[in-house]
């Protein structure tokens, strides 16, 4: 049985594939990648590295040939790009006969109001429409989307939030990682659907616990949209990414990753990191990254 994943290279595609060769015979699994050089370090280990370009569906069909079981890992980009690339590896799938097809997707992705959603109600979407059977697997929010406030609080800078009571479900990516390649390699995950959260939590509790952590305490700055929204400005952050950021502040403020379930245990036996722990990790891998 062939497995293969996409963006094997990428942050999260990098963590799936170091879980997989401790479980799984290199020879079985192959990676699909648009530079192939980047996965040098791979092919050297016994794993199959293809070219594969989400932008070029020619060249998907020839990397997913003879593969029984996929893991589309979602691209970065702008919704109508990740929309049309996405599609285009879900075709390639079907024209070469893929068997299974896991997708990492968002929290409640069909109905979930968070400015990138779109991509993954109309990737979800696309799957079924193959008939091919599948796994959902709706990643909640990564621990390390926080890095630069954990970073800024570190510095001394306050917490900065306009989600008010919002709460998010976070989860370090290797836990995110671990439920993939257990749904990639397993059995008896045919059409089912995770929702892969930690225990929500609001920014409050987060920055209670980060202060412990820290051996701190960092000072809370809630504000509304548009004083958010200046002070990533002043922050430097890029024009056309200050509105994504704010829309998503806000669709967190309304709910939209305050998923509280179990199934982390379902498919780990244990659930997701506690945050004091992966709080703690995150600190410690920005410190010696100085």
């Amino acid at each position: 049985m062939k497995l293969l994943l996409t963006g094997a290279t990428g942050k999260l595609g990098t963590k799936v594939t170091e879980i997989l060769l401790k479980t799984v015979p290199a020879s079985q699994l192959a990676v699909s990648v648009r530079n192939p050089e980047k996965a040098k370090e791979l092919q050297t280990r016994g794993v199959e590295v293809r070219q594969g370009d989400f932008d070029h569906p020619e060249t998907l069909d020839s990397a997913f040939e003879g593969i029984e079981r996929l893991l589309i890992i979602s691209a970065d980009g702008d919704n109508e790009t990740r929309i049309r690339q996405h599609a285009n590896t879900v075709d390639a799938a079907e024209r070469s006969g893929v068997k299974f097809i896991a997708y990492t997707s968002l929290t409640n992705a069909q109905e979930s109001t968070n400015p990138m959603a779109p991509t993954h109600k109309a990737t979800e979407e696309a799957i079924m429409k193959t008939g091919i059977p599948y796994s959902f697997l709706r990643n909640n929010w990564y621990w390390e989307n926080e890095i630069p406030s954990i970073q800024g609080a570190l510095a001394g800078s306050p917490w900065v939030t306009s989600v008010g009571d919002g709460k998010v479900g976070w989860a370090l990516q290797q836990d995110y990682a671990e439920a993939a390649a257990t749904v990639l390699s397993g059995n008896g995950h045919e059409n089912t659907i995770y929702e892969l959260s930690g225990k929500p939590l609001t920014q409050e509790e987060l920055v209670s616990v980060l202060g412990d952590v820290l051996g701190k305490e960092i000072p809370i700055q809630q504000v509304d949209d548009a004083t958010y929204a200046n002070i990533m400005k002043d922050a430097g952050i890029q024009d056309f990414i200050i509105p994504i950021l704010v829309d998503i502040q806000r669709t967190i403020r309304e709910g939209s990753l305050d998923f509280d379930s179990n199934d982390f245990e379902k498919l780990l036996g244990r659930p997701a990191t506690p945050i004091k722990e992966a709080l703690t990790q995150i600190v410690n891998e920005i410190t010696q990254n100085k």
